[in-house]
């Protein structure tokens, strides 16, 4: 801050002697002068002065510094929660209709420094919501547009991204219109709609609520980055497996030209459906996405020399074009040139047509890159982008693979598009909000009265009763407590492993339906044992039938379990419906946290990331979950208990954690490795928690539990509650458990008798 040689910066700021409320005024003072922006002043202000400013203690002092080190993450997320709410007022309130027809009149307003092609810029933007959305991936949940993230490297630096600074540039008059109620995510998914719809697509609908990120850093993942090497690395680029969503780092799907630049459609086709297949495409969807959006616009390709630098290459002026102009007939994108179809802002299923019903050839165009034109001379052609001469259609060699799958599958999916548009309407019509849309969860997060009924990779649940037809929880709380006190820590874990499937980057998972009781999450090595749980849980459900769900009674259970052995008292908020089904949990199975010796360190710091709770509330369930219980060789392979005390939840965890001197046991009867207590023969760890102890980040917080017991069951409850909650929507920023009309009802106790009597 100094450096930036503001005058409104007081040395002070580097001053530690400062006293509390002097340092936080300098600060505040400072901050709000040098970047008029609220929320960083508030972020910085929430980072350092966390403490209450009439504390006599300085807030730089040793152990403040420590305290606020471990609570910055915390503080972060609390945040953000906060601007979330925030976000979902200002979106309801913006005038959806009036966007639409700013867009559209946008669309065919051509601009001298971007000219549009054929005077539209329809394609431009079905291309920006393609490739904002077409980065998730079901693997992890990560990508897609929420979050707006294509603004921010490492996505606005792809290959397959490039010139699209452009669009968004043209987007911005609209954007700044609206203001924040008009996330950029929003923005993108509905441009590109609306371009769709008006050049005579059809659309299902547009589900608003996107919230834009403020960097790229969940982006990196996705790579290429440090963050991407180390979880999933792809030795040679173009040959990248899942997690990874693509083929290629830096392209959306697969290599156009051919895998590795081979342009050989049999072996093109492999990745088609492979990759699209990363995303839960079927093979109707991946050919009515690639037919519906080869439908519009052209490739660019003018000359081989190129785009020219990326916007991390040089921001101030990112792909400027080595040919010519750089723009319009001159413009460089992909390397190849020419369009589809004879109309390319006209909807059709004329690209089904031309596939089938011309003899193709490859060659390289005039950017150098291998792509397919029809052969012979009366050939199809299209005005040329800026009205003058003609060009011929073309395809690439991805497309021509829809022609060579080996199972025959594309070749029939194409056929039934070029007889029948509407069929080809509809699957497109559906496959396209299924693309721009998978990354938002369930329905119950889409704002606006665009919204279609949910759609089945929504994974929708039966709507939850009304409150008043719940069952009487507080009577549930005790026929809990009057369950065997042995099975308080297999309740415990069916609830944590119910609520514990959750993803914050895709919405997915949760204790919401319970789908812990089907396939495939039954079938999960982690969720051995759990029948004995719901068998033991099952008389319970059945006299209350319909008025008390299997989700709401699992996370009651479990709530209650930790109660029981010593956790703070815990609210509890019903209102779930049960699943029918297992089939939302297909990509939900945990990867890297079994506790086997090889899971590693990257691999249980993505299982928190990918959680949405931060280190600190991670490593607080961790220690909770590992007090109660112990490890069983015929369920799991390991052995023993964490604790000396396998019925009590405290620090004692992270005590032993951190005081004992651990070696590498190997189990008899299993051959697992896990850990054991120098000296002891009832104290044991997994791999999985020794990493609490080697990792600096997790230690702070392992120690700081270790030596106050009461911070550490404070963390853990406020954690074991947001897990439980977390896929309780309402509306993409809000918690249906924030409604106090959804809280546990405060009723008297039941007597005994009232209990005995519920029983018969």
């Amino acid at each position: 801050l100094k450096n930036k040689e503001s005058s409104n910066l007081s040395p002070g700021l580097i001053n530690t002697s400062l006293d509390s409320k002097e340092f936080c005024g300098e600060l505040s003072f400072g901050m709000a002068h040098f970047r008029n922006d609220a929320q960083t002043t508030w972020v910085l202000l929430a980072a350092v002065c966390v403490g209450p400013l009439t504390s006599a203690m300085c807030p730089m002092s040793r152990s403040s510094v420590d305290k606020v080190v471990k609570n910055q993450q915390d503080a972060r997320v609390l945040i953000k929660q906060q601007d979330h709410s925030d976000h979902q007022a200002a979106a309801a309130a913006v005038d959806w209709a009036a966007v639409k027809n700013d867009i559209k009149t946008m669309l065919v307003t051509s601009q001298p420094d971007w000219p549009a092609d054929y005077g539209n810029y329809g394609p431009l933007f079905v291309r920006l919501a393609w490739h904002c959305s077409g980065s998730y991936r079901t693997s992890d949940g990560r990508g897609g547009c929420d979050g707006g993230r294509q603004r921010f490297d490492p996505e606005r630096s792809w290959e397959d991204n490039t010139n699209l600074d452009k669009a968004r540039h043209l987007l911005w008059p609209i954007k700044e219109k609206y203001g924040q109620g008009l996330s950029w995510g929003d923005l993108f998914i509905l441009a590109g709609t609306i371009a769709i719809e008006s050049m005579g697509g059809p659309v299902l609908g547009f589900c608003a609520g996107r919230i834009d990120d403020t960097d790229g850093s969940a982006s990196a993942a996705l790579g290429p980055s440090p963050e991407q090497a180390a979880f999933a690395p792809c030795p040679t680029n173009g040959e990248c497996k899942s997690p990874l969503g693509s083929s290629t780092v830096g392209l959306i799907y697969l290599n156009p030209e051919g895998p590795m630049g081979n342009p050989d459609p049999s072996l093109s086709v492999f990745d088609v459906r492979d990759t699209f297949g990363r995303m839960a495409m079927n093979d109707s969807e991946t050919v009515a996405l690639i037919g519906g959006g080869h439908a519009f616009g052209k490739t660019h390709g003018a000359c081989p020399e190129g785009a020219g630098p990326s916007p991390k290459e040089d921001p101030t002026n990112p792909w400027p074009g080595e040919c010519g102009t750089g723009r319009g007939v001159d413009a460089y994108t992909s390397g190849f040139e020419g369009p589809w179809t004879t109309d390319p802002t006209t909807w059709d299923n004329s690209y089904f047509k031309l596939l089938t019903g011309q003899d193709w050839e490859v060659h390289q165009g005039p950017g150098e890159k291998h792509q397919w034109r029809a052969k012979g001379n009366d050939v199809p052609t299209a005005p040329g982008p800026d009205g003058g001469a003609r060009q011929r259609t073309m395809m690439l060699t991805s497309d021509i693979s829809l022609l060579h799958d080996p199972t025959g599958a594309y070749q029939e999916v194409v056929r039934s598009y070029a007889e029948d548009a509407k069929t080809f309407d509809n699957s497109f019509a559906h496959a396209w909000y299924k693309l721009t849309t998978r990354d938002m969860g369930p329905v119950t997060r889409c704002l606006g009265d665009m919204t279609p009924p949910a759609q089945p990779w929504q994974f929708p649940l039966p709507p939850p009763p009304p409150p008043a037809s719940l069952a009487n929880f507080t009577r549930v709380r005790e026929e809990v407590a009057s369950i065997d006190p042995a099975y308080r820590p297999l309740l415990v874990r069916l609830a944590w492993r119910c609520a514990g499937t959750f993803r914050s980057t895709d919405y997915l998972g949760g204790c919401n339906g319970a789908r812990v009781r089907f396939s495939p999450e039954v079938d999960w090595p982690v969720n051995a044992g759990l029948d004995v749980a719901l068998a033991v849980l099952e008389p319970i459900k059945s006299r209350y039938a319909d008025g008390l769900s299997w989700a709401d009674l699992i996370v009651l259970a479990g709530t209650k379990a930790l109660e029981l052995s010593g956790a703070p008292s815990l609210p509890f908020c019903g209102g779930r419906t049960d699943a029918t089904t297992g089939v939302g949990a297909a990509f939900l199975e945990p990867i890297g946290v079994s506790g086997a010796f090889d899971d590693s360190n990257v691999d249980l710091r993505e299982s928190f990331k990918i959680s949405g709770l931060s280190d600190r509330e991670m490593v607080a369930l961790i220690g909770g979950g590992h007090s109660l219980g112990g490890m069983h060789v015929d369920t799991s392979g390991f052995q023993g208990s964490w604790t000396t005390d396998p019925t009590s939840i405290d620090n004692a965890y992270f005590k032993g954690l951190f005081t004992e001197s651990w070696e590498v046991f190997t189990v008899a009867a299993s051959g697992q490795k896990q850990y054991k207590a120098r000296g002891k023969d009832s104290l044991f760890m997994l791999k999985t928690d020794m990493w609490i102890r080697f990792d600096p980040e997790l230690a702070a917080a392992g120690e700081e539990f270790a030596a106050d017991n009461r911070v550490f069951l404070d963390v853990f409850a406020t954690a074991w509650t947001k897990l439980m909650n977390a896929d309780r929507f309402d509306g993409p920023g809000n918690n249906l458990c924030d409604s106090s009309a959804l809280q546990e009802p405060v009723r008297d106790s039941s007597t005994a008798t009232e209990i005995a009597r519920a029983q018969m």
